[in-house]
């Protein structure tokens, strides 16, 4: 990146994750163009919260459009002249995907072909793709890049796999230039209603029964979403093909902890309902994440703790319309 002012294509940008990375963009002072189809597989009036932070940008313009409409995203790139497109829209959850496996299949893998082929057409040379640590199931940890993730154990991972090989097949044949992204476990204010954190402080601030899979002894490598953002950014820089683990890189934290320091946020008791562990989860991750502090000169700086405190204070802060979101 330069510090000129660019223009930049974020896909998926009312999601969790795509939206605070068009924000920290525009807070630089670039352009972004974003474009999000706004699906219902979670409560929409969270997406239309987050989009109303970007519109406030001048140098913010929104498509409401399908990344899989092929026709409309070669309309918007011709459009505009973009120093590189930034691909975090996809379906996202590990137990839904085993339920509707070929809308993963048609977002996840199919529309980030369509974008490379149209960016190929267009000269466009950048691309960064998000992918997930859920590739690294079965694994020996701490998950490093270069261990061989062709074990999928899910249509979600598999999809990912699936965009992250055609992403490396354009590199080679037509010089794109490739970051791909693995998160890990990304939590934050305004996160996606199906992930633990978000659901918890909602159960356990309204009393009701935490459903909790398996005993709560599976950990994740928790990582706040505004130090995913930036990482995210810092890899637009050109590095060629590389995947790099955006994680937080400390030992994993159990679900059993987490449970405990929402309780002590919040001041109330979990009731806890538990449930068999499911087959397509993963019971640890961890980053090794001395590859994005070589390459991209990055490192979380958000703390468990204190990324919790902000989860817990946007929850209180934006009741009732908080407590009333639908999870899915």
């Amino acid at each position: 990146m330069t510090s000129d002012k660019q223009t930049y294509f974020v896909t998926g940008c009312a999601g969790f994750i795509a939206n605070r990375v068009a924000h920290l963009l525009l807070e630089q002072g670039h352009k972004v163009v974003g474009i999000d189809n706004m699906n219902d597989y979670y409560d929409v009036s969270l997406k239309e919260h987050r989009l109303a932070k970007l519109n406030g940008f001048d140098s913010f313009e929104f498509f409401h459009q399908d990344l899989e409409d092929r026709e409309a995203v070669a309309k918007i790139l011709d459009a505009h002249t973009f120093d590189a497109v930034i691909n975090l829209a996809a379906r996202a959850g590990v137990r839904y995907s085993m339920e509707n496996p070929t809308v993963y299949m048609t977002t996840n893998a199919m529309a980030s072909l369509y974008l490379l082929e149209e960016m190929r057409l267009r000269g466009i040379k950048k691309y960064v793709l998000a992918s997930t640590s859920s590739l690294y199931a079965g694994q020996e940890m701490p998950f490093v890049e270069t261990l061989a993730v062709n074990t999928p154990i899910s249509p979600y991972a598999a999809s990912k796999k699936a965009a992250e090989m055609m992403a490396h097949a354009h590199h080679h044949l037509y010089g794109l230039d490739i970051s791909v992204v693995r998160y890990f476990t990304v939590y934050g204010p305004a996160g996606r209603p199906d992930m633990c954190i978000f659901r918890f402080i909602k159960w356990i601030d309204e009393g009701t029964p935490l459903t909790l899979f398996g005993d709560g002894t599976q950990s994740r490598d928790f990582t706040f979403v505004d130090d995913i953002a930036k990482g995210t950014i810092a890899a637009i820089k050109p590095v060629g093909f590389e995947v790099i683990n955006l994680g937080g890189g400390n030992q994993p934290v159990s679900l059993n902890t987490i449970i405990e320091k929402l309780e002590n946020l919040l001041g109330k008791k979990a009731k806890i309902s538990n449930k068999p562990f499911h087959i397509a989860d993963i019971k640890t991750t961890w980053a090794d994440i001395s590859k994005a502090d070589k390459i991209l000169n990055w490192k979380p700086e958000i703390s468990l703790d204190d990324g919790l405190e902000q989860c817990v204070r946007w929850h209180q802060e934006n009741q009732p319309w908080s407590g009333n979101i639908t999870l899915p």
